[in-house]
């Protein structure tokens, strides 16, 4: 299909698809007329890329994340002008840290009325023009920000874009496109482009590394996002095996990064919990791991070599790292897992490390067992706990539910909760900033439609997310997911935080914590109601069960869900 004779805004369909793009995100304005009247036409199956409106920036670029997590795919997302930017710019910083790559398009006017009859309106010259335009504004937020300047680039333009966001590291790109540009018509094709595959790390290095490896007395591992590849677990667990080498998830992971019912599997949690495993190991060998322990510069064990892994290692996006390094590979992380298993695998004998193993399986079974102990006692209680919750969520969880997390101080509890969610179900929703969570698991969602998407999410984040936007997305497009919210009347964290740095203070003393309540109570089950949902409110632990199985019940019938869990309020006033 020739280019040269379509508008622009034909133009930018054609060229997302054909650079891989199979979905868009979209909350646009009114600067997007030309890309709406392109839509209309009659285009063949696979010419497009799929268009899915939703009602808000940041829902559309959380959609994005998600949608990208749970596949892999470049999507692109659609919003408006210099305001519709501002809004998503959270979500884009996310996806800056997290390495999604995803094409962001803003719309813009450069005419201001003034060009041919492409009239904008006066609000635009009025209420919606800042100086710089768009890609000015997001500019900190993104990989690569960029206006379109000439008619004729736009195509070129797109190409290029998708060719940043999938390059090491990989990341958000944004560009701006005047409105005036969608309506002109293309002149010239443009050239053959494609993408390339993430670089591996040199043989050298991978060389080094396995020596290392072998040669260790008591290796550790300790990775916070190698399940972003479900094959990079696998080639993970191979590599542990071989080594018998305990995996310790740390302090914040993103994803399932090693089976949680797998003797090698050492948790999750902060310093402490690493330092037990830190204490007597010659090697660390960190895989795609940010902060293996707190502050950064503190190593546990002085003795241990440190060894890093991962696309992007020094982690150019963070102002500050600490973490010491050894030895350091730098390139895709499941090729270089892959790598690194086969070489450690000559090396080492199948089973040679078996009694390790073992004996690591009991340390962890033993841990397991006691957590799990204590979580199900707690459904003996008067008052709904967030164990309790978890343990039951672990209990009714299909086996191929994905499940999306946007809480903050219950996340390290359903870390250790959800036992039986697998490599490829868990995706993290916290890096920074909250409100995400819906859009997120929106975007999961749009990838896995046959899925059942479950979001754990707490009362606070849920305040944070564009609700009434994410709940019509769920309605208008058939996208049922379930959500779970842990209601402790406030913010938990910001009370937390008031009791370590002033422990003997005028707030503890007098219970006054200033603004960490949310209350009264809302009744947060009647906005998914409003959405043609099912709602409910759980207040006692014999109910919590029934009621997540209506849940689970009622997205598997395509009806969106939402489960009130009324935890005891952290004031004791709602």
């Amino acid at each position: 299909m020739a280019i040269k004779g379509m508008t622009g805004a034909e133009a930018v369909l054609v060229s997302l698809r054909r650079m891989g793009v199979e979905r868009i995100f979209a909350s646009p304005g009114s600067e997007w007329a030309a890309l709406w009247e392109a839509l209309a036409r009659p285009w063949a199956e696979g010419e497009i890329p799929e268009y899915l409106s939703t009602r808000h920036e940041e829902t559309a670029v959380a959609m994005a994340v998600g949608y990208a997590k749970a596949t892999g795919k470049l999507p692109a997302v659609v919003i408006h002008t210099t305001v519709g930017s501002l809004h998503g710019t959270m979500a884009m910083r996310q996806a800056l840290h997290e390495r999604i790559p995803m094409v962001i398009l803003a719309g813009e006017s450069i005419g201001f009325g003034e060009y041919d009859d492409r009239d904008p309106g006066p609000q635009w010259h009025r209420v919606l023009a800042d100086v710089g335009g768009p890609a000015r504004l997001v500019e900190p937020c993104v990989k690569w920000s960029f206006g379109i300047n000439l008619p004729d680039i736009v195509p070129d333009t797109i190409q290029r874009a998708c060719q940043i966001a999938t390059a090491t590291p990989r990341g958000p790109v944004f560009v701006s496109v005047p409105m005036e540009y969608l309506f002109a018509t293309m002149k010239k094709e443009a050239p053959v482009a494609s993408t390339s595959r993430l670089p591996q790390a040199d043989d050298d290095s991978i060389r080094e590394i396995a020596e290392a490896l072998v040669a260790a007395k008591h290796p550790i591992i300790i990775t916070e996002d190698a399940g972003e590849s479900t094959a990079a677990v696998r080639h993970l667990v191979k590599l542990a095996e071989r080594l018998g080498a305990p995996v310790v998830e740390a302090w914040h992971p993103s994803y399932v990064n090693f089976p949680r019912e797998h003797p090698l599997y050492a948790g999750s949690g902060r310093t402490e919990h690493v330092e037990s495993y830190l204490k007597d190991a010659d090697l660390a060998l960190l895989v795609d791991c940010k902060l293996p322990w707190h502050p950064p510069s503190r190593n546990p064990n002085p003795a241990c070599r440190i060894v890093k892994i991962g696309e992007d290692p020094f982690f150019q996006n963070t102002p500050y790292l600490g973490v010491p390094s050894h030895m350091v590979a730098a390139g895709s992380t499941e090729r270089s897992l892959e790598r690194l298993a086969a070489a450690v695998a000559r090396k080492i004998p199948a089973g040679a490390r078996a009694a390790a193993i073992k004996r690591w399986g009991k340390v962890h079974e033993a841990r397991r067992a006691a957590t799990l102990a204590d979580f199900a006692s707690t459904g003996a209680l008067k008052a709904i706990e967030t164990r309790w919750v978890a343990h039951e969520l672990n209990a009714v969880l299909p086996t191929d539910a994905m499940v999306v997390n946007e809480t903050i101080t219950h996340r390290p509890v359903l870390a250790q909760a959800l036992t039986r969610v697998k490599p490829g179900g868990y995706y993290e929703s916290t890096l920074g900033g909250l409100g995400m969570g819906t859009g997120v698991a929106l975007g999961v969602k749009a990838a896995y439609p046959e899925r059942p998407v479950i979001l754990t999410i707490g009362d606070g984040s849920f305040n944070y997310n564009p609700i009434t936007g994410a709940f019509g997305v769920c309605q208008e497009h058939g996208l049922p997911i379930l959500v779970v919210l842990f209601d402790n009347a406030g913010y938990l964290s910001q009370k937390t935080d008031i009791a370590i740095h002033f422990p003997k203070g005028r707030a503890v003393r007098t219970r006054n914590f200033t603004g960490t309540s949310i209350a009264p109570r809302p009744d947060y089950a009647m906005l998914m109601q409003a959405y043609g949902g099912q709602g409910e409110v759980v207040e006692k632990p014999a109910e919590v069960r029934p009621a997540l199985l209506r849940g689970l019940a009622a997205i598997a019938r395509g009806q969106a869900a939402l489960i009130d869990m009324r935890l005891a309020a952290i004031n004791g006033d709602a």
